[in-house]
């Protein structure tokens, strides 16, 4: 482009002396100082272009000054300057062939009374103009605005939430003086917690009788409760009140055994009589501890668990990578209220990972409005219509922050017993904005089950207050690592 520049320059320059020179032999003497006819090219300020000359460029038309040795009378005046300013870029683009032939034309036109002492200088056009070969293309330098991609959140990494663990069956005693202190009461929605038999049964070798079925049976031979020992050998049986049961029946691998239950006994310093009873016996035979996990995750969906969904969606992931799919399958299952999209969304158990955390990701938060939500059903579905394996150990972790509706307790109990008579343990995890009647609810799941309870803490900075349990000591751990913990104690293989 500089030499296209310089071109156009040098050939503007020869033209104009051809001119000067054609016009010089009628000057009327050889010496005179009247000016003449001129063309320049100047910057903004008027002054000749110099090397220092950057940014605009001003093309200013040629104009005719007076003349004092010849007659100008009948000459028309010449038109006013005629400015135009354009950017370096511009003034690339307008310095073409045709431009250049247009202004040598207007100065051929033009009156002229005298021909200038010297013909203009070409060096009006330097090198310094800052017109370069990357200006070739004679593009407007217009910047195009940036777009912007949106901002996308990173996923929350799993690991984040705290939480706390409380296992009322292995504090008993703590448990009871709160009952008793009127701290916290019972039944809650249906479940009863209180009258608590607690049955570990042993074989021949003093080895824990796993997966034993236990049958409280009253002095009818009704059944009142029934359970399934634990990898402890242990299991938790109900009544209605202090005298209910008098025989407990263990089963296991095809042998049935009676043991007849003694009368509860009265507490030394309150002489009320105990709530609680306990029995340990000998089992002539054989339990079978099961290889197979299957790890249920009951969600609730609603409005009020936006905050911390997106953190327990990545907990899954995590969990499910560390635990494996060896032996274990999966299922989630989702739930809201009446009125919403949806009241309950449960998938069956696999070990297709991946599957289960797409269907997991596709949920939001949404609905709800009232306090309780659909806990009655989503519990009654999980734990009757779900493929539960009969020799399998099984876990249900009931995340929620409310309780059920209060004209659903029935269904909720019987869910509950049906839970613990299939050896389904329902691990609440409480989670922000939760009331004293949902911890209560969750607690009595847990114990008639023999789950154990987990509540998020305020220490992660996560999601709104989370409610302080009315418990004893306890440790602040990592959510993901009290699961992992909790479901490695109850596997047996």
């Amino acid at each position: 482009m500089k030499k296209n520049i310089r071109f156009i320059s040098t050939l503007m320059a020869l033209t104009l002396a051809i001119s000067a020179a054609a016009c010089s032999g009628s000057n009327t003497s050889p010496d005179s100082s009247a000016p003449g006819t001129k063309s320049s090219i100047t910057d903004s300020a008027g002054s000749s272009a110099s090397p220092d000359t950057k940014g605009d460029i001003t093309k200013t038309a040629p104009t005719t000054e007076g003349d004092t040795a010849g007659d100008t009378s009948g000459v028309a005046a010449p038109e006013a300057p005629v400015t135009d300013s354009y950017s370096v870029r511009e003034s690339a683009k307008s310095l073409t062939a045709d431009s250049v032939t247009n202004d040598i034309r207007g100065v051929e036109e033009a009156p002229a009374a005298e021909a200038p002492a010297e013909a203009p200088a070409a060096e009006a056009f330097t090198d310094e103009a800052e017109i370069t070969d990357d200006d070739t293309d004679v593009i407007p330098d217009v910047t195009e605005p940036e777009i912007s991609e949106p901002e996308i959140s990173p996923a929350p990494e799993a690991g984040q939430l705290t939480a706390g663990e409380w296992n009322d069956n292995n504090n008993r005693g703590f448990f009871n003086n709160l009952v008793n202190n009127g701290k916290i009461t019972f039944p809650s929605y249906g479940i009863d917690p209180r009258f608590r038999t607690a049955v570990t049964v042993k074989d021949g070798s003093d080895k824990p009788v796993v997966n034993a079925k236990t049958r409280l049976k009253d002095d009818k031979g009704n059944i009142l409760w029934e359970a399934v020992t634990d990898a402890k050998g242990i299991a938790y049986l109900f009544g209605k009140d202090e005298s209910s049961g008098t025989a407990v029946e263990i089963e296991s691998l095809g042998k049935k055994q009676s043991f007849e239950l003694k009368a509860v006994g009265e507490d030394t310093q309150s002489k009320k009589k105990s709530s609680d009873r306990e029995l340990t016996v000998k089992f002539d035979g054989e339990g079978e501890s099961y290889a197979q996990n299957e790890i249920m995750f009951i969600l609730d969906t609603t409005g009020s668990m936006g905050d911390e969904m997106l953190f327990l969606q990545s907990e899954f992931t995590a969990i499910t990578n560390q635990i494996g799919t060896e032996n274990t399958k999966y299922s989630v299952n989702f739930y809201r209220d009446e009125g919403d999209d949806y009241v309950t969304k449960c998938f069956d158990f696999t070990d297709d990972v991946s599957q289960l955390q797409q269907k997991l990701n596709n949920e939001s938060a949404d609905g709800g409005g009232d306090l309780p939500e659909a806990v009655a059903q989503v519990l009654t579905e999980a734990v009757n219509k779900s493929s539960w394996s009969e020799k399998s150990v099984k876990l249900a972790f009931l995340i929620l922050d409310a309780p059920p509706h209060d004209e659903k307790a029935d269904e909720v109990a019987a869910a509950v017993k049906e839970a613990a008579e299939k050896g389904i343990r329902i691990i609440p995890v409480v989670s922000s904005n939760s009331d004293r009647n949902t911890e209560l609810f969750a607690r009595a799941a847990a114990i008639n089950t023999g789950g154990t309870y987990v509540f998020l803490t305020d220490d992660s900075g996560i999601g709104d207050s989370h409610l302080e349990p009315i418990i004893g000591d306890y440790k602040v751990e990592k959510l993901y690592d009290i699961i992992i913990r909790v479901i490695n104690e109850y596997k047996q293989k």
